[in-house]
């Protein structure tokens, strides 16, 4: 079941859901728009590898904007932090961004109950685009748990994603065991 907006604005209030910072005029009839952060990120290396440390370059977002290409890989990261403590949330792109011809997310849309932190975005575009920081950029849902908890996102000893940033995060697959 998808929380409805005041449902969203119910469980802000009970603390299970954070997004900072916070603004009523976002909240959308069961979603939150988030907004892209004033970085982004590009592999190194044109080849990357699963095995390996992949590292990235940061870069600002000038206020005159950026032009993503196509056939390149941009790591973005929301301007909003969120917390959600007893919901799963979705993140999805706005219907506009799409329409610009940018995907958000290849495949990790979903966090997990626990996920603390910004979002990193893994960002394409089908025709050069320009972006700026601030604009909006997608959409938080949430999804309502059915059954207690074992163990949140936030104290798993190999959670790969836990640490606070405010910057893009490279792919962590290289710790995995293959």
């Amino acid at each position: 079941m998808i929380l409805s907006d005041k449902r969203i604005l119910e469980e802000i209030e009970k603390g299970n859901i954070i997004i900072e910072p916070f603004n009523r005029e976002k909240l959308g009839t069961n979603s939150y728009d988030v907004h892209l952060g004033k970085h982004l990120a590009t592999y190194k290396n044109r080849v990357l590898d699963a095995r390996v440390h992949n590292e990235i370059e940061h870069f600002e977002i000038p206020k005159e904007g950026f032009v993503l290409q196509p056939d390149t890989l941009y790591l973005g990261v929301t301007l909003e932090y969120t917390e959600t403590h007893r919901h799963v949330p979705f993140l999805e792109g706005k219907s506009s961004t799409g329409r610009l011809g940018i995907d958000i997310h290849a495949t990790a849309g979903k966090g997990d109950v626990g996920f603390c932190n910004t979002w990193t975005l893994e960002i394409s575009a089908t025709q050069p685009v320009r972006v700026y920081a601030g604009m909006p950029i997608g959409q938080l849902i949430y999804f309502s748990v059915e059954g207690d908890i074992e163990t949140f996102y936030n104290t798993k000893g190999n959670a790969k994603y836990n640490n606070p940033t405010t910057k893009p995060v490279e792919s962590m697959m290289w710790k995995n065991k293959f």
